[in-house]
């Protein structure tokens, strides 16, 4: 008598779905392929856009005919993004670098560095700010401790359920914990894409807006190249972003808080190139300073 094993179907299905899934969740965390072409389009003026034969460097150009930027295909919920860029060189007075994730909605969330040009001879100031939920009022100024126009530099994001890290050549600059248990707004929950531009900020950003472009010398250009996203992918679903894996390994415990050596470097940034931060400036605030200041930033 021939025995039918009417289970056999079922568990060939079971395992096909458990081989998808794995496969699924391994795909959630990925690394870029290093080529602007495949990662990312162009959102505003492609004229002023120009990148290598290799996708691997792309230059935005400003005139006083537009500015311009580009943005990930993909979204990610937390993740590392480190991006290479060399800011315009001699009098970059007005302009405005800025390269950041958004999740673009009308209660956004965003993690910005903004280059602020300066005339020449005088630094660049480097500019960070946290949106959490459509919130913002969260600015940082340093002045950088080399020449960002002569070369490149590697400015890098940390995101993950714990903490912001804004890093330059892996020295921590700028921490924003999550606190949100204790009422802080936190970005945990939109998915962002990785975006840059340049643009026209004459406006503010050189000495509140007292300098302004000098367009006899334009165009300005800013490089960026040699960019790495190891992120997650946004799959509607944020149980697959938010846990601890090899692949999401940013959520790790190891990553909730600087290491001994980066704590060094992160105090040495605040005490020699800090010269704003919103969480001294009462008068801003008629001495009602946002929930976070008081709170430990690592």
């Amino acid at each position: 008598m021939t025995i039918i094993n009417r289970s056999k179907p079922f568990i060939l299905l079971i395992g096909f779905f458990i081989s998808s899934l794995l496969l699924w969740i391994s795909q959630a965390s990925v690394v870029s392929s290093g080529d602007f072409n495949k990662d990312f389009f162009v959102t505003w003026s492609p004229t002023h856009v120009n990148t290598s034969n290799d996708g691997r460097l792309r230059t935005l150009k400003l005139d006083q005919e537009s500015g311009a930027s580009f943005s990930s295909i993909q979204t990610f919920l937390f993740g590392q993004i480190d991006m290479k860029i060399k800011l315009i060189p001699g009098s970059s007075q007005g302009t405005v670098v800025a390269y950041y994730m958004s999740s673009n909605q009308p209660n956004r969330d965003e993690i910005d560095f903004e280059f602020l040009g300066n005339v020449n001879g005088q630094p660049y100031i480097l500019q960070t700010n946290v949106y959490a939920d459509g919130i913002d009022n969260r600015e940082e100024r340093i002045h950088l401790w080399f020449d960002p126009t002569k070369d490149f530099h590697t400015y890098s994001i940390l995101w993950n359920i714990h903490q912001i890290v804004f890093m330059v050549d892996q020295i921590p600059i700028r921490l924003y914990r999550n606190h949100a248990e204790k009422g802080v707004a936190y970005p945990r929950l939109q998915p962002m894409s990785v975006q840059a531009s340049l643009w026209n900020g004459e406006s503010w950003a050189t000495r509140g807006g007292r300098d302004k472009i000098e367009w006899s010398k334009s165009p300005f250009v800013a490089s960026f190249g040699d960019y790495k996203i190891d992120a997650c992918v946004w799959k509607g679903n944020p149980s697959l972003c938010n846990g601890e894996s090899n692949e999401n390994w940013w959520n790790k415990n190891d990553f909730s808080s600087l290491t001994r050596v980066e704590k060094r470097w992160f105090k040495w940034v605040r005490k020699y190139h800090l010269i704003y931060d919103y969480c001294q400036d009462n008068g801003r605030f008629n001495n009602k300073l946002p929930k976070e200041c008081s709170l430990p930033k690592y």
